[in-house]
């Protein structure tokens, strides 16, 4: 079964947005023009509440994008993002959202992030798409979303540690930092991933 997932195609990602992503409105269209190739699409939303953790602004004295750790685990601290209920949690207006099946919220535990549509950053809770997508019998995962080098990535990462085959399309990415994303890169395909044009 041909899958495709979406990750945090999301308000406060797009150019504009409270942590936005260079050029990360151009991946809609080209998602649009994907979803009609597959038999199931699914997509993940962060959904983080008031005060999370990995917020900059839950730690007084601390700056945006500065490393700590957080409950025993590394933590870039983030600008406040994808609030629950928010305009900036909705999926992009132009996202057409009709052929997809099932959304999975990430971000819930206001002491841990998550960055993976599979698991939190501890790996100590799941969200249940491992699950739905066995269920589906879908085992060949195509990613697309935001940022590449951070949820797509790990949503990535975690997609081949539960067995699943796992590519990367390329054109349905963007990510914040270039170099970081030739990093994730490597790091993925170390793991079995693979990086494709359109198909």
């Amino acid at each position: 079964m041909k899958t495709l997932v979406i990750v945090d195609v999301q308000n406060d990602f797009m150019p504009g947005g409270a942590l936005a992503v260079p050029d990360g409105d151009a991946i809609v269209p080209v998602i649009n023009r994907l979803m009609g190739d597959y038999d199931l699409v699914v997509a993940s939303q962060d959904w983080h509440p008031k005060g999370h953790g990995s917020f900059a602004s839950s730690h007084e004295g601390r700056a945006q994008f500065e490393e700590i750790m957080l409950h025993g685990e590394p933590q870039t601290l983030w600008p406040d993002h994808c609030v629950q209920g928010s305009e900036g949690a909705r999926l992009h207006k132009d996202l057409d959202a009709r052929p997809i099946e099932a959304i999975f919220r990430k971000g819930l535990d206001p002491e841990v992030d998550s960055y993976s549509a599979f698991f939190d950053n501890n790996h100590a809770r799941a969200t249940g798409l491992s699950g739905y997508l066995r269920e589906k019998g879908a085992m060949c995962l195509d990613l697309v979303g935001l940022a590449g080098d951070v949820c797509v990535g790990f949503t990535a990462l975690d997609g081949l540690r539960e067995g699943f085959d796992v590519r990367l399309v390329e054109p349905g990415i963007r990510a914040l930092d270039d170099e970081a994303y030739g990093a994730m890169k490597r790091r993925i395909a170390d793991k079995g991933g693979k990086m494709i044009e359109l198909l």
